[in-house]
Formats: C-alpha cells, sequence, structure tokens
C-alpha cells in the first residue's frame, strides 16, 4: 500500500457515498422522531389531548376533564372566508381557541398583541389572525375585514407561529384563527356540521407517562360512548411520525442500492489493483506462499481501505442532521441540540464492511488460482471461470446477510423485502442483459466498416467491458426511469385525466332546512350541471365483531380506515358509481336489523366477511350493524364515495347534515366562479370546495415529493457513474495494449475513436433499452395495480434516459480513450 489509494478513488467514493447516504438519512430520521417525543407537549399543545367530531362535551364529560387539569377548549372546521362586498371568497382552515391557548408553547404573530386584543369583539367585528397565504388570496391587510359565515371579523395580526400546527394534521386551505365566541356567531355550527371539538389539558407537573395513560383508560371506562379519539404528548404527531419512518425506510434502501451499485465498483477496483500487483503476486508464489496467504494479505488491504471510506461516509453521515436542522427547523420539529446517532451510523459502517467483503471475495478468490507463470506472462488475474466454492458460498452468505440486516431494520418488512427482491432480481437480469449483449455481438454479421467491426469486436471479447458497464448503469438508470414514469403518469392523471371525470365541486355542510333552496339556486345558476345529494356524518370504527379495535392486531394496509372518523351516510338505494361484488342491498322499504355495504377492497384488507359486525360511534353512541354486502368503489374518479353506507334506517332522527357535488364538463371557469360566489352569498355556512383548486394543491404536493424522490434516487445514479468511470479506467491496460498493436497494424487515431465511440453508443444504447423496458413495467405494475390508475407511455422519459445512457457512456469513454491513444508504443511492445 505504498503506493497511496491510487486507483481506489472510485472504490473510496462509492462506500463513502452510500455509507453517509444510509447513515445521514438514518440520523435526520433518529433526530426527528427524537424532536416530537421530547417536544411533545409543545407539539400536541397539551398533556393530553380528547377530540370529538360533530359535538361538544357534555356536562358530565366537560366537568370531568375541568377537574383534571388546566383546560383550553376549541374547535376546527373547514368553511368560506369571504370579502364584505362579495367580490372574493376563499377556503380556509378556521381555527377557534379560548383565552387559555396555547398551553404549551407561544403562538407568535405580527404584530405582536395581547391575546385580548387579538381575539376580541370591537366595533361590531371581532379579531382574526390569518396565514400570509390568506392575505395574498384575497388581498388583505391588517386592518381590513372579512366575513366568515354570519360574522364581520377584523384582520388584527399575521400568523408567524402555530405552536400546535405540526399535531393538528395537513391541512388544505390556509389558516384563520378566531376565538370561540366569533366561532358562536358566526353560525357555522349547526347540527351535523363538520366540525373538531378538541379539549386539551395540562397535567400537574412531573405526571408521567404511566399516569397519563390511566387517564386515558379511565376516560375510556368513564364515558364509554364518549367517542372521542385521545392522543398524548408521547404521540404529539403519530402519523408525522409514522411518514419519517417511512421516508426514511424508502432513503436507507435507496442508500443501500447505491451502497451495492456501488459494490460493482468495489469489484472492478480489487480486480484492477490485483492486476497491477501480478509481479507481486507471482513473488509470493514463486517463494511458496499458499493461495490462502495471498488472499489474506490482500484482503486485509482492501478492507483498511474500505476503512477510509466507511470513516468519510461516517463523518459526512454524521454531518447531516446538523444541515437538516438548520434547513428544517421552520417545517419540521428539531432537537434543539443536535447529536451523533451511533445506532444509524453504527448500521452504515456494518452495511459497507459487508459490501465491500460480499464484492471482493469473488475476485481475490481468482486470483488465488493464478499460476505463477500466468502473471509473469502479464497475462493478469482476471481470468475465465469461477473461484473456488468456498469463496462463492462465503460472498452468497455475506449478501444474504446484507439483505436480511435490510429487511429486519425495516418497519414495513415486507416492502424491504420486496425492495431488494427486486434489486436482486435486477442485479442478475443485468449480468443476463450483459451477456445476451455480447453473444448478440458475437453472432452479429460481418460490416465492411472497419471501425464498427472493432467496435462489435470489443463488445465480446474477453475481459470486455460490456458486463461492468451494463451492471452500473442499468440499475441506476431503472430506478430514475420507474420513478419518472410513475411521477408522469399521476401527474397527466391529477392535471388532465381526473379533472374530466371529476365533479367541479363539493358542497359540505349543507343544513337540512337550507337543502331545498341550495337546490333550487345551483339549478338556475348551472342549468346543465349533475348535482348529488347525500347525508353526511361522521363515524369512528370502535369494534369488530364486538372485539375493540384497539386490542386488534391490523393489518398496515387497512388501517387507516379505523384511524380517527370516517365520513358516512345512508342510502335506500345503490350508490350509483359503485358495483355489488358479494351480497345483497336491502329492499326499499327495509326497517330490520341496522346492515352496512363495506368497500371490497379495505373490507379484504380488513379480513371483513358477509354476516360480521362492526360497531361505529357517531355523535356519541355506538351503533352496531351487520355487514350485507360488499362494494367496489372508483375512488381514483373523485365521485362522492363512501367505505361505508348503512341502511337508512340505522340513524332515523340522528341529526346530519348534507354533502353534495356537481359535476358540468361544460362550465366555462367564469360560469364556475359565478356559481361559487352565488352560493357564498346566499349560504355563507356552506363550505364549497372547487375540485380544480383541490387538485392544483396536490399537484404541487406530488411535484415536490417526486422532486424529492428523484433527488434522492440520483445516489444510486451518482454511484452507477462512479462504477462506470471505475470499469472503464480499470480496463485501461487492455485497451492500451489493443491501441497500440492497432496503430502498429496502420488503424489511424480517427479509426481507434470511431470504433471506441461505437462500442460505448452501442453498449449505453443496449443499457438505456433495457432501463425502460424494466422500468416501463415496474411503474406499469406501481400505477395500474397499487395505484388502479390508468397506464401511458411516455415518450419523453424513454428520449432522456437514452440521452443520458448515451452521454454517460460515450462522454466517459471518450475521456479514457483519449488518455490510451497517448501512450508511446514502444514501451508496449517491449513487454507483450
Amino acid at each position: 500500500m505504498r503506493g497511496g489509494l491510487s486507483g481506489f478513488f472510485v472504490f473510496l467514493a462509492c462506500i463513502a457515498l452510500g455509507v453517509a447516504a444510509i447513515g445521514g438519512v438514518n440520523s435526520v430520521a433518529r433526530a426527528i422522531t427524537g424532536a416530537v417525543e421530547t417536544q411533545g407537549q409543545e407539539l400536541l399543545g397539551a398533556d393530553i389531548r380528547f377530540e370529538i367530531d360533530q359535538r361538544e362535551a357534555d356536562e358530565d364529560e366537560r366537568a370531568w376533564l375541568s377537574s383534571l387539569g388546566e383546560l383550553a377548549v376549541s374547535a376546527n372546521m373547514r368553511s368560506m372566508a369571504r370579502l364584505p362586498d362579495g367580490s372574493d371568497q376563499a377556503l380556509v382552515e378556521a381555527k377557534a381557541v379560548d383565552g387559555g391557548y396555547p398551553l404549551f408553547g407561544e403562538l407568535v404573530t405580527e404584530p405582536a398583541l395581547p391575546h385580548s386584543d387579538l381575539f376580541r369583539l370591537r366595533e361590531g367585528a371581532y379579531g382574526a389572525i390569518a396565514a400570509p397565504l390568506l392575505m395574498d388570496r384575497l388581498d388583505l391587510a391588517i386592518g381590513d375585514r372579512l366575513m366568515l359565515g354570519d360574522q364581520t371579523f377584523e384582520l388584527r395580526a399575521a400568523l408567524v407561529t402555530e405552536p400546535d400546527a405540526i399535531s393538528e394534521g395537513f391541512g388544505f386551505a390556509p389558516r384563520l384563527m378566531i376565538s370561540l365566541d366569533g366561532l358562536q356567531a358566526a353560525s357555522l355550527v349547526q347540527p351535523g356540521s363538520m366540525v373538531e371539538h378538541v379539549y386539551k389539558l395540562r397535567l400537574d407537573e412531573g405526571t408521567s407517562e404511566a399516569d397519563i395513560n390511566i387517564l386515558r383508560e379511565e376516560a375510556g371506562e368513564r364515558f364509554p360512548e364518549a367517542g372521542w379519539s385521545i392522543r398524548t404528548r408521547f404521540n404529539a404527531a403519530p402519523a408525522l411520525a409514522s411518514n419519517i419512518e417511512r421516508f426514511s425506510q424508502f432513503l436507507t434502501l435507496v442508500g443501500l442500492t447505491a451502497l451495492v451499485v456501488g459494490g460493482v465498483g468495489v469489484a472492478n477496483a480489487v480486480r484492477a489493483y490485483l492486476d497491477g500487483k501480478r509481479a507481486v503476486i507471482a513473488t509470493f508464489k514463486s517463494l511458496g506462499a499458499s493461495g490462502g496467504f495471498v488472499v489474506t494479505v490482500y484482503l486485509i488491504q482492501i478492507l483498511v481501505i474500505a476503512l477510509v471510506g466507511i470513516a468519510a461516509g461516517l463523518v459526512l453521515g454524521a454531518l447531516m442532521p446538523f444541515g437538516a436542522s438548520a434547513m428544517l427547523a421552520s417545517v419540521l420539529p428539531m432537537p434543539s441540540n443536535v447529536g451523533i446517532y451511533p445506532g444509524a451510523l453504527g448500521l452504515a459502517a456494518l452495511f459497507g464492511v459487508l459490501t465491500t467483503l460480499a464484492f471482493a471475495l469473488l475476485p481475490l478468490g481468482r486470483a488465488r488460482d493464478v499460476p505463477a507463470t500466468a502473471l509473469f506472462r502479464e497475462i493478469g488475474v482476471n481470468g475465465k471461470g469461477w473461484p473456488r466454492l468456498f469463496y462463492i458460498v462465503a460472498a452468497a452468505v455475506i449478501a444474504a446477510g446484507l439483505a436480511f440486516l435490510a429487511i429486519f431494520y425495516s418497519e414495513e418488512r415486507r416492502i424491504a423485502a420486496i425492495f431488494v427482491g427486486a434489486a436482486v432480481a435486477a442485479f442478475l437480469v443485468l449480468r443476463a442483459v450483459g451477456w445476451a449483449v455480447q453473444a448478440m455481438a458475437r453472432h452479429a454479421p460481418r460490416v465492411r466498416s472497419t471501425a464498427l467491426r472493432l467496435a462489435i469486436g470489443n463488445i465480446h471479447r474477453p475481459g470486455a467491458l460490456t458486463p461492468s458497464v451494463v451492471l452500473a448503469l442499468g440499475l441506476g438508470l431503472t430506478l430514475l426511469a420507474t420513478l419518472a414514469l410513475i411521477d408522469g403518469n399521476l401527474r397527466q392523471q391529477i392535471s388532465g385525466n381526473l379533472p374530466e371525470v371529476a365533479p367541479n365541486f363539493f358542497f359540505v355542510d349543507i343544513q337540512s332546512d337550507e337543502i331545498g333552496n341550495f337546490t333550487e339556486l345551483v339549478a338556475t345558476e348551472a342549468p346543465e350541471g349533475k348535482l348529488i345529494r347525500v347525508p353526511m356524518l361522521r363515524g369512528r370504527i370502535t369494534a369488530l365483531n364486538d372485539v375493540n379495535v384497539r386490542d386488534m392486531d391490523i393489518p398496515p394496509e387497512g388501517g387507516w380506515v379505523l384511524r380517527g372518523d370516517r365520513g358516512i351516510t345512508y342510502s335506500q338505494n345503490q350508490p350509483e358509481n359503485s358495483t355489488l361484488t358479494e351480497g345483497e342491498w336491502w329492499p326499499p322499504d327495509y326497517d330490520g336489523e341496522p346492515l352496512v355495504s363495506f368497500t371490497a377492497e379495505e373490507g379484504r384488507e380488513l379480513g371483513l366477511e358477509l354476516g360480521d359486525t362492526l360497531t361505529v360511534n357517531v355523535l356519541g353512541r355506538e351503533v352496531t350493524a351487520r355487514i350485507a354486502s360488499f362494494r367496489q368503489v372508483e375512488w381514483e374518479t373523485l365521485a362522492m364515495n363512501f367505505v361505508m353506507v348503512f341502511s337508512p334506517n340505522t340513524f332515523a332522527g340522528a341529526p346530519h347534515a348534507w354533502l353534495a357535488t356537481l359535476t358540468d364538463p361544460e362550465a366555462a371557469p367564469a360560469d364556475e366562479s359565478r356559481l361559487l360566489n352565488a352560493v357564498t352569498r346566499s349560504f355563507p355556512t356552506i363550505t364549497t370546495v372547487r375540485v380544480k383548486d383541490a387538485l392544483e394543491i396536490v399537484n404541487d404536493l406530488v411535484g415536490q415529493l417526486a422532486a424529492a424522490i428523484r433527488a434522492a434516487a440520483a445516489v444510486a445514479l451518482i454511484a452507477s457513474v462512479l462504477v462506470l468511470s471505475g470499469a472503464l479506467a480499470a480496463g485501461n491496460r487492455a485497451r492500451i495494449h489493443d491501441a497500440v498493436v492497432l496503430k502498429t497494424l496502420g488503424a489511424t487515431r480517427g479509426t481507434l475513436i470511431r470504433a471506441f465511440s461505437l462500442e460505448y453508443f452501442l453498449i449505453g444504447l443496449a443499457t438505456a433499452v433495457f432501463a425502460l423496458i424494466a422500468g416501463g413495467v415496474a411503474a406499469w405494475f406501481v400505477v395500474t395495480r397499487i395505484m388502479t390508475l390508468p397506464w401511458t407511455f411516455l415518450p419523453e422519459v424513454a428520449l432522456s434516459t437514452v440521452a443520458i445512457a448515451l452521454v454517460l457512456t460515450v462522454g466517459f469513454g471518450l475521456i479514457g480513450t483519449w488518455r490510451v491513444l497517448g501512450h508511446k508504443a514502444a514501451p508496449v511492445l517491449r513487454n507483450l
């Protein structure tokens, strides 16, 4: 190793990149989840939080809550804010708070005002705080007035920081914060309105997690039919924690992919290194050294070099939480004192060591059995055939251990197993593609062009670069092509196909005494539109077959149905946009035990069958119904769909609001604006959601998420580029010999450049074609089978994939070729 690390820069870069990605991502994830745990009070805004939908806590519930500690009450709902002259309006996420808000953290506004000045009634208008986005949409300034429901509000400040925003969940509209008195004056809360009533408690100092859990159990025992959702400071933001865990798992797998791709670079670097040590290995063997001794000597050297790369990767990974804290502190909870996370870094280091061993053993095993006479004759250590069985088995066992660790440390092991299986399959298939390209070149008809004939010969000759180049580029390009096709199809659905089949509007919180007049108004303003109205309630599934859902082991894919409240309805007739897959619909005059029709896919995920029972809590009342049928629902149409549709007698006499959709494909933007304005003016308590606006928000979110995923996946492509450059560098000795011999026989520099360019072009083209086919199949499966959306092949993705492959292979190839062609012939000829 006295010669330094020359020839190992690709080796080091590949190991450092993969280790840094795995260690850094897991360190950042642990920093965020640790912050969620330690800052639970500030994020939740309470020690314990109770939420009840569509009703307030009754007198007994309120008295018990007040006896536990300091209580703060708030209410959340969507509504329409409008200018006093009715010229413009916007959907808002309204949050009404009392004088105790916030119990923890700090509400930051600009300008900073006392709580009473922010919200109190003054000159006929209650105070309000608005998010800057809402101020921009309605062109509002501090001191301007706006209407919410039946009440006028004065904008007193802009919202800078809402301390418990993360625990409240994602909102599709900007925040408008008012007082509970202002909400009551606005007359927005009516029977059946979709409003969340939240009760937050500050408990005595020193209350432990065990004490809070006992309190949670007591709430269930005292008020078994309350139907409230309870969260504590120890699970302040479960959705955020779950999403961070999933995203970190994805990025860890991407980092592992980069590490495995880099493993090919490790193998190439080891082969090139051993090839450069021919004379030393020959001397060892001539002096009686065993093959095992040779392997041990060079394995130790390679591990030492790998440790250098691992150390560099660990340093980068350890620094990532500090950088993430600076960039993400405004949007995600980050610890005040970011530290080093040994567990995450140790796992990354272990992955790095195992990858090095798995890919270094095979070339070392080949070098073991090459005789000294062959080495002295400059034949090299990269002969044909497989090494001894011991080395093959050892490499396979280490690779299996690597896969096991990747799956074992994943939260969702099934997904991790699929990912690892797909990576292994892609690895094997790419090897097969490389061999297939060589076989096609070997059997290609003879061509007249000298350059093309040389290029085809180089593709299939012994020691050709074809397998290494195809493997190096193929995995990274396949991953990028898959993500690009999924993203393109999803965006096409959101911005193109979905608006064509989706309703124009959703109307929420239509009161029973308004439904008639509302229908007449819509018929007048949109005579060609199709209005669908259904009764709307909110309910939470509390038991399946009389077993409390909290005591059940629910599969992750079906768990979303049981989290929080679901929209439910009742209907005499089967909904138009659904198809029965099992069971029968109840007769029009049915008056027996409560029945429910459940969506087929979600029912299957929960393990439900016909005749099973489920219990829902609606407005504080437990209702048990028997499953009479399963329905196939097309969620992707964005039409009015429900997981549960009950028989009409189930909720006879229960107060509820109505939900409506309006579909008018011929409506112009001006027509939609006129209708939106008319509904908001005539029915200020009805919330109107324009579907195109919601889709634009979703499209932006998908774009941001896709950009983040592609940036992460680019790590694998960077590793592919490093491996590609290393593979080309590793073949330089053979290239120099070829170039010298061909020039001696009369070949010109131009002929050789054309030959090498054509060789790289053909290999890059073959790799791009495979990446397109494999990426297309993977994206088709995800889009059609998982997302259940129509599939379209996108030519622009195909062209960009081919372009990237050709630019990388031809570009790096020509850079190396130019250096090869510059060697003098005499020194090389003397050693042939």
